[in-house]
């Protein structure tokens, strides 16, 4: 029998945790030998894709504020209808070219609302094809958008079109229905998967990088500078004023931010503060750190607790977002990481949870269940298998 054929398809707007969760997934698909196919229709990112995967960048499209009102081409140009008719056409025809045995989309229905104007044509090709694809959808544990009736919409296309969802996460910390309201309508359909994250192997003796440094980060850059700046400035604040503080912007900072920074860095003398743009070996410095110092993002938070990394985090609120909040506030209750509210966020504030945060060990071991990608990669082959 031929492999099973995986349509996977991705849309990150303002960071790139959406593209990093579908990219760990699609490796995990290829690991178990299905054929996968990867469309993304964000910027361009380098490093992300697995190689055997093949990769489809439709006309990508960024959101320019954290609401999501406003999309703009790769130009930077207010996106019109030509474009979203050519975008349309680019994904069918990827979509068609693939003949999947099963499509996944990455948060739809419970999220990017504003790509209906291709995702709806497509599932109505996918419903009418022969045989029919299993079609699943792909999602965090934590919604965003709480609107009941955006709730009900969600739930009503699901069921016209959704054989199934995955839910990454692990109901033992956080259930689905705590932000869905709709949760029990899904029944045995609902599958939580534990969470996403690309598991790092044992570190190495000779891995030495970050040993002992303050490792600061903002995910992609879209946002967060405000966090890297007060981050240096509450250094010499700290007990951890001595150390190293590794600051990575992310790709996405604006140059201007990124200028500032270094400004800062450079008053802090003695190399006592280095900014980056970004690190392949980011997880490995998150290993070796006495200390990380980040936003909330899900993909990063899953980071820290496989790498068993001290905290401190600073859940991103713009917009209407609730996600980080709420699963940082958790993992704080449990005494795991300490958190800053963004609104709270100034060098002073900062510098009082590092000095918490250093109190105690090492945490070690995640208390979450971390397998989300393999668990998702299976119950996808088994389910491509029932449908056979």
């Amino acid at each position: 029998m031929s492999r099973r054929r995986v349509f996977l398809y991705v849309q990150h707007l303002l960071g790139i945790g959406h593209l990093k969760r579908a990219a760990t997934l699609a490796q995990a698909l290829i690991d178990l030998g299905s054929e996968v196919t990867l469309a993304s229709g964000g910027p361009e990112v380098s490093g992300f894709v697995p190689r055997q995967a093949h990769f489809v960048q439709l006309p990508s499209a960024a959101a320019t504020d954290p609401g999501f009102k406003k999309l703009v081409d790769a130009q930077g140009g207010e996106v019109d209808e030509g474009w979203r008719n050519r975008r349309r056409e680019a994904l069918l025809e990827a979509w068609r070219f693939a003949r999947p045995h099963a499509l996944v989309l990455e948060l739809f229905p419970f999220g990017r609302r504003q790509m209906r104007f291709e995702l709806l044509p497509l599932l109505e090709e996918a419903i009418a094809a022969s045989p029919r694809p299993l079609i699943v959808s792909s999602v965090r544990d934590v919604l965003g958008q709480r609107d009941p009736a955006r709730q009900d919409e969600m739930i009503a296309l699901f069921e016209r079109y959704f054989d199934r969802v995955l839910v990454h996460g692990d109901p033992a910390f956080l259930t689905f229905d705590r932000t869905f309201r709709h949760a029990e309508r899904l029944g045995g359909r609902l599958c939580y998967t534990g969470y996403i994250v690309d598991r790092m192997p044992a570190l190495q003796a000779e891995s030495r990088a970050g040993a002992g440094e303050v490792i600061v980060s903002a995910g992609g850059g879209a946002v967060g500078s405000e966090l890297l700046q007060a981050a240096i400035c509450a250094r010499p604040l700290t007990v951890l004023a001595a150390r190293t503080w590794r600051v990575l912007t992310g790709v996405n900072i604006a140059a201007q931010s990124f200028d500032r920074l270094a400004g800062l860095a450079a008053e802090a003398g003695e190399g006592r503060v280095v900014v980056e743009r970004s690190r392949a070996d980011f997880r490995t410095l998150l290993q070796n750190s006495f200390l990380s110092v980040s936003q909330a993002g899900y993909n990063t938070i899953m980071e820290i607790l496989d790498a068993g990394a001290r905290a401190v985090v600073v859940p991103f609120s713009g917009g209407k977002e609730t996600e980080q909040t709420l699963r940082a506030r958790l993992l704080a209750a449990r005494g795991r990481i300490e958190v800053v509210e963004e609104a709270a966020l100034a060098p002073e504030t900062l510098a009082a949870a590092v000095d918490r945060a250093v109190q105690g060990p090492k945490p070690g071991g995640s208390e979450v269940d971390l397998g989300g990608a393999r668990k998702s990669a299976e119950l996808l082959a088994q389910w491509m298998a029932e449908r056979e």
